[in-house]
C-alpha cells in the first residue's frame, strides 16, 4: 500500500497568538533572514493573506512575493505587516555563553 505524503505548511498550526509569537521567536533565534521573511508570510496566511493586505494597502502578490522564502522585504513592509497582525518587532540582548 502506497503512502500518501503532503507538504507541511506551518500556517495551517498558527491557531493562537501564542502559537505565532512562540514561532517568530524561534525564528529569530536562528538570525536567518530568508526564514524570518517565510515564517512572516506563514503567519499572515495563518491570519488570512487578503485581510493583511487590505490592512497594510499593498496587493497580495506583493505580499506574497516579499513574504517568501526568496523575499526581501523593506523594514517598513516588515513593520505594516506585523502592525496588521497585532504584533510588534522588539529587541533583546542575546544570551551569552560561555565555553567551558
Amino acid at each position: 500500500m502506497a503512502i500518501t505524503t503532503s507538504k507541511w505548511d506551518a500556517a495551517k498550526f498558527l491557531d493562537t497568538e501564542e502559537d505565532i509569537v512562540a514561532y517568530l521567536d524561534a525564528v529569530m533565534e536562528e538570525g536567518d533572514l530568508s526564514f524570518l521573511c517565510k515564517a512572516l508570510g506563514d503567519v499572515a496566511r495563518s491570519r488570512g493573506m487578503t485581510e493583511i493586505a487590505k490592512k497594510t494597502g499593498m496587493s497580495r502578490e506583493s505580499l506574497y512575493k516579499a513574504l517568501s522564502e526568496k523575499g526581501n522585504p523593506s523594514l517598513s513592509t516588515v513593520a505594516a505587516v506585523l502592525e496588521a497582525m497585532g504584533l510588534r518587532l522588539s529587541v533583546a540582548p542575546r544570551e551569552q555563553t560561555h565555553a567551558a
